[in-house]
């Protein structure tokens, strides 16, 4: 389980170290950095798959994506005795990620390519370069915890005798050593991170329009794990009956809509789902559902996988849902949380306090235009360290 998220200079998030517990709720006000965390969270899992470099450049590259603000703000201005002006930096330019949690723990930083100018015949001015990478045992970078360590295009590794090996060839500044030395037999710890941090799961505004992949009708095959786009949907649902727990399957749907069950037909070798509700004749096809009724049954298939990754990230999920379906779709994150790390960005109110007896709630404001943990002090963060280029 993750324990510590740390994000530095990332959009609005110029320094946010949090503690995460097995149910997180983050929530606040529009425009105080929801997205952002979510965000860094999602780089962080591109990382794993090589593809924060490029995640960054379809933002804009460092240059839309950095901290905006000045490196310091004093108390005077704090105060508002003096007016904010920029000042001269005196560090060097770094995007930061991380996480650790109770097995491993890991951070990259980001930079601008060869200093501030980069190769000027280059067409590639948005990506940026991986300046640092640091993989460690335990809760908080030490210098005895490294198992291994990246410095701009060399990678040294520690064995299991203690001593460091120098991995063979040089990796390119956009590449991850997640991605590129994730081997069995000489780097077994990079492996470990890179697979634990593939195995997590985001859904992110999941289409329900009316041409929505979720209500046409597919070739089904078992499907233990929703797809991002919810295609998939009957045959996701008709997993769950089939090998997973349809009895919960069967009360998330009962709870939201009394006494409607879900049907999964085979028309013509596809798969099609129809919600049988009571008082109807017929049970309405997935092109003729609400896109809310929609959407809690994509929730209900995400959250009753069969195949639980350890750490699952929604995004806003009760965009489209009718208040009265807060309360289900609640009980049903709280049932994933037996087996699923969750973390859940929401807006919603009703949805955050109807979590929050057993959550961990972060509610996030903005502070001279940073985002910040409301009530959390200096010496309320989790203990952290960044490797140092």
């Amino acid at each position: 389980m993750i324990t510590t998220l740390a994000v530095e200079n990332y959009r609005s998030l110029r320094h946010l170290v949090v503690p995460l517990d097995r149910l997180n709720v983050v929530t606040g006000a529009n425009g105080t950095g929801k997205s952002s965390l979510y965000r860094a969270l999602r780089l962080l899992a591109d990382s794993a798959r090589g593809g924060a470099v490029a995640a960054l450049a379809r933002e804009g590259g460092l240059p839309s994506t950095l901290w905006a603000g000045p490196e310091k703000t004093s108390r005077a201005v704090r105060e508002g005795l003096r007016p904010l002006q920029g000042t001269v930096r005196t560090e060097p330019v770094s995007l930061r990620l991380g996480f650790a949690g109770d097995e491993f723990g890991y951070a990259v930083d980001f930079g601008h390519p060869g200093g501030a100018a980069g190769d000027p015949a280059s067409l590639f001015t948005l990506d940026p370069e991986i300046k640092r990478e640091a993989i460690w045992s335990g809760p908080v970078l030490r210098p005895a915890s490294v198992l291994s360590e990246r410095s701009g295009p060399a990678v040294k590794v520690r064995a299991a005798d203690g001593t460091w090996h120098r991995s063979s060839g040089e990796i390119r500044p956009y590449d991850s050593m997640l991605g590129e030395l994730a081997d069995p037999q000489r780097a077994p710890d990079v492996l470990a991170v890179r697979e634990q941090i593939r195995a997590w799961r985001f859904y992110d505004h999941v289409r329900t329009d009316a041409h929505a992949p979720a209500r046409g009708t597919h070739v089904g095959t078992r499907t233990p794990v929703l797809s991002g786009d919810g295609a998939d949907l009957a045959a996701a649902l008709q997993t769950i009956r089939e090998i997973g727990d349809r009895e919960a399957l069967d009360e998330a749907v009962d709870a939201a809509f009394p006494g409607s069950r879900v049907e999964i037909d085979l028309v013509g070798g596809r798969l099609e789902l129809r919600l049988r509700q009571h008082g109807l004749l017929r049970p309405l096809t997935a092109a003729e559902l609400s896109d809310g009724t929609l959407r809690y049954l994509l929730w209900v298939a995400a959250l009753l996988t069969p195949r639980p990754p350890a750490l699952m990230v929604l995004n806003e999920p009760e965009t489209s849902l009718h208040p009265d379906l807060l309360a289900p779709l609640a009980d049903l994150i709280r049932t994933a949380t037996t087996h699923t790390q969750m973390v859940v960005v929401t807006h919603a109110r009703p949805l955050a306090q109807a979590l929050s007896r057993r959550a961990n709630v972060i509610e996030l404001v903005k502070e001279f235009g940073r985002t910040v943990v409301e009530g959390q002090g200096m010496l309320d963060e989790p203990l952290w360290h960044w490797p140092k280029r």
